[in-house]
């Protein structure tokens, strides 16, 4: 019997035209991560090279969702381009901080923040 959770949701806005803020709701883990890694592929291929991904409401994240943020990460460094995590729930900080993931990814409080340091990155 499997364990049911929340379904995940991914909505993506575009702040400016090669930035994609990507909003995720729910548990990204290895039953949701390839829904998420379609979302970020498909902005990757219309030509957005900086990427805003908001955790605030993913209450749980396993090693399946870190592998695409680093993956995405590697990705658009080869094209000038940045991955930030924005606003992520305590628990997912958590593992962030645990994994060094958030010493390759910048992490940030908020949307402002976040094209902040795009603006601030060599381009």
């Amino acid at each position: 019997m499997s364990i049911a959770h929340n379904p995940l949701s991914v909505e993506v806005t575009l702040p400016r035209a090669d930035v994609a803020l990507i909003v995720v709701e729910g548990y990204l883990d290895i039953d949701t991560a390839t829904e998420f890694q379609h979302h970020l592929a498909n902005q990757l291929h219309h030509g957005r090279k900086h990427f805003l991904i908001d955790l605030s409401g993913v209450p749980f994240m396993d090693s399946s969702g870190m592998n695409i943020v680093l993956r995405i990460y590697q990705e658009v460094r080869e094209i000038s381009g940045s991955v930030h995590i924005i606003s992520p729930a305590p628990a997912v900080r958590r593992v962030l901080d645990l994994t060094g993931v958030s010493i390759t990814v910048p992490v940030s409080d908020s949307l402002d923040t976040a094209l902040g340091r795009v603006d601030a990155s060599p381009q």
